[in-house]
């Protein structure tokens, strides 16, 4: 159950739509479901705003279409799979073809990103602007999974692509843009400086992802990851190596979050 399901839920109710046993009933079902391999949480969205997401990676296409049904089956509006090469994609709809045709209109597949999405896009809600910055035309598989992410979210997104520190000039032409955005993510292999000087260039938070692109001495993103733990930019955060799909998450919440009295 979402955020927006229990509000339509509480409106029926009282409006008389809906009575009262009947709204107990629906609520009080148990907020997972167990199916033996997978036991989706059908009530995350209803604790912390965001609903489940389900990993790819590891996971066989039948898995994947058996925790599709689930949490569509209970309500949640929209479903993002991370990790997903295009052929475990295409197995996965030929699944849910045999039993839940309803499903494939509006399921799609994203290549450059790896990510499947069920429910499309919603209108953006966030409080403004989410930036995603990346290096090269190489780090785009995770910058992709960044800024798909966090529009899947409902955070309006941005994309700056191919601004390395190898061309400054490039990336000082968005100086502007930096300035109005709410957060960045910074996504970037090789020596990892473009999370640094974007950090100096903004007022938000920066959220820096480290990419496994690179020659030998960049050690699979790691010598990266250690120059953005170190960098000397305030308000910069680093998520682990590759993790788009953590840094759009992240730079989501920033862009929706309110001020508690």
């Amino acid at each position: 159950m979402e955020r927006d399901e229990l509000r339509r839920l509480l409106e029926n109710v009282a409006s008389g739509v809906v009575s009262i046993d009947d709204a107990v009933a629906r609520v009080s079902l148990a907020p997972f479901d167990d199916l033996g391999y997978a036991k989706p949480d059908t009530h995350r969205g209803l604790r912390t705003g965001a609903s489940e997401v389900v990993y790819g990676a590891g996971k066989t296409a039948n898995q994947i279409a058996g925790i599709l049904r689930a949490l569509v089956g209970r309500g949640q509006e929209r479903v993002l799979v991370t990790r997903i090469d295009g052929d475990k994609a295409d197995e996965v709809r030929s699944l849910l073809g045999d039993k839940d045709s309803h499903l494939l209109d509006a399921l799609e597949y994203h290549d450059v990103a790896r990510m499947m999405t069920y429910g499309g896009k919603p209108e953006p809600n966030g409080n403004g602007l989410v930036v995603v910055a990346c290096a090269g035309t190489s780090d785009l598989y995770c910058a992709e999974e960044a800024a798909l992410t966090a529009q899947m979210m409902g955070s309006k997104v941005e994309r700056v692509y191919d601004v390395g520190v190898a061309g400054l000039h490039r990336l000082l032409s968005y100086a502007e843009l930096f300035q109005r955005a709410s957060s960045i993510v910074a996504v970037a292999g090789m020596e990892g400086a473009l999370a640094s000087v974007i950090g100096g260039l903004c007022a938000c938070p920066v959220i820096a992802c480290p990419t496994s692109v690179g020659y030998g001495a960049s050690l699979g993103g790691v010598a990266a990851l250690l120059a953005m733990l170190n960098s000397c930019s305030s308000g910069t955060s680093v998520v682990n190596i590759d993790n788009g799909f953590g840094a759009g998450f992240q730079a989501a919440l920033i862009d929706h979050a309110r001020v508690r009295t």
